[in-house]
């Protein structure tokens, strides 16, 4: 075997389930694309229904599998129901992209109970709930790898970002934790950490911070960081992908920065 043939082996999810939260869009899709390209089969959960119909048929357009399931991830009975539908489809699941999160641009004063609770239910509270679940089948099938999407703010403060720095910060803790207590079922768990991607997301920060998204909002995103560009859906994709497949079988409990050198 050379060296090419053992990349794309190490590499390939050929006969791989993944589930991806907040998967319609962004990173989320950008993932399934770029998972389902190199052979995983794939289930997108949501709570936007018509792009979730997109991303399933620009998919299956690239000759991948892929079904889409209404799902908050806040909700308990959702993420078991989520759980159990992928199972029932595909037999099993190998892959969960714990990538589901709003983020409310806002300090500790301005910030409102409600919304607090909003934030840290969608990430932190559905990256527990979507573990809890899908746990229990990975240990059936001897292993799988959970990635959690947390942020350069999981690695230090930011700016009117009270309740998204505290997700964030609390999906790293609780990697690790997870790593400790599911290591010895071959799961493993790992935390990616984007910086500033050009996504919907970026977009609706810009605007609750009262700026326009345009190239001087992206020259102030990229100001300072050594590689001088806003980062793609594809540059976090491929870090999932690697935490996925058997490139990192003996990574677990770490987290990766993607963000273009912005916290060096």
């Amino acid at each position: 075997m050379n060296i090419s043939e053992m990349t794309s082996k190490m590499l390939s999810l050929e006969g791989k389930v993944a589930l991806i939260t907040g998967g319609a869009s962004g990173i989320g899709f950008g993932t399934a694309r770029r998972l389902a390209q190199l052979g995983a089969s794939i289930a997108i959960l949501d709570i936007n229904d018509d792009n979730g119909g997109t991303a399933v048929r620009e998919i299956e357009k690239l000759g991948g599998k892929a079904i889409y399931i209404h799902s908050n991830v806040s909700k308990a009975e959702e993420c078991k129901i989520a759980v159990e539908e992928t199972v029932k489809v595909y037999g099993r699941i190998d892959i969960l992209f714990n990538n589901a999160g709003i983020a409310i641009r806002k300090n500790a004063v301005d910030l409102e109970p409600d919304e607090w609770d909003l934030a840290l239910n969608v990430s932190l509270k559905g990256q527990f709930l979507m573990t809890k679940y899908v746990v229990p089948y990975m240990r059936k099938a001897g292993g799988g790898s959970i990635i959690n999407t947390g942020s350069g703010w999981s690695l230090k403060g930011g700016a009117d970002a009270i309740s998204y720095c505290a997700m964030k910060g609390g999906t790293l803790n609780m990697t690790r934790a997870m790593a400790i207590d599911f290591g010895k079922y071959n799961i493993r768990v790992n935390t990616v950490c984007p910086g500033d991607i050009d996504t919907p997301m970026l977009r609706s920060e810009c605007e609750q911070l009262g700026g326009t998204y345009d190239e001087e909002y992206i020259k102030s995103c990229i100001s300072g960081r050594p590689i001088q560009r806003i980062g793609t859906v594809d540059d976090v994709a491929n870090v999932v992908l690697f935490f996925a497949s058997d490139m990192s079988t003996w990574i677990t409990g770490a987290h990766l920065v993607v963000d273009g050198g912005g916290i060096a």
